[in-house]
């Protein structure tokens, strides 16, 4: 699979999703998921322009940071955080998006390490996905003054897989406004919706998202 051609369609399909939402390209940070992708095909990635790359599991992106660096790449961890692994999230990432836990926010904190976290939620209800709930992010954000390294940024989801793509707005607005709720409630200024992957990342573009994950659109199947 050609990564340019590829990446070019995404682009163009993004460029339209914002013109339907009177949005600015600039507001969409494409974030390339690399699960499972050789360091030689995310080379390719980011000599296609591409900067900020989203991995699922510590160990499989401690390897590639070491043979990448991350000069002019931002590492993003959006796979779920086990919080043993936690000290390691400040060495290794620009941002956590999967934050879903006070105990991983606490075990953050103490590390005295700057670092930039998505709240993670669950709206489908889905047993097989993480996240949490409503009353969970309220419980959470109560805290969130009390940090002084650890600083919230936004929310992330991941919609039900279906073959219909408008199946999954009602989620990805209902996700929007938590944020914007949650901003009044608490005063806060959470701005980044981590929402949308290859199947479903135009409608979450029209409803809000910042932060799109690709992987398969971008990559191919993975093997």
């Amino acid at each position: 699979m050609n990564i340019r051609d590829s990446l070019e369609r995404v682009i163009e399909r993004i460029q339209k999703a914002c013109q339907r939402a009177g949005r600015k390209m600039e507001e969409v940070r494409i974030v390339a998921v690399t699960k499972g992708v050789d360091v030689e095909r995310i080379a390719q990635a980011r000599e296609c322009g591409l900067k900020d790359f989203g991995e699922n599991y510590v160990q499989e992106a401690r390897r590639k940071i070491e043979a990448l660096g991350a000069e002019g790449i931002q590492w993003h961890m959006i796979g779920h955080v086990q919080a043993n692994k936690a000290k390691y999230l400040p060495k290794l990432f620009s941002l956590v998006h999967s934050v879903d836990r006070m105990d991983i926010v606490e075990r953050l904190e103490r590390l005295c390490a700057r670092m930039d976290v998505l709240f993670e939620l669950n709206l489908s209800g889905e047993s097989t996905k993480f996240g949490l709930d409503e009353d969970g992010l309220k419980r959470i954000l109560e805290h969130v003054r009390a940090l002084r390294y650890v600083r919230p940024v936004g929310l992330m989801t991941m919609a039900p897989a279906t073959r219909d793509p408008e199946e999954t707005r009602p989620i990805f607005r209902r996700l929007r406004e938590i944020m914007e709720a949650a901003n009044r409630e608490f005063s806060l200024d959470l701005r980044e919706l981590s929402m949308g992957m290859s199947q479903d990342f135009e409608v979450a573009i029209e409803e809000g998202a910042t932060m799109v994950r690709i992987g398969r659109a971008i990559f191919g199947e993975r093997g």
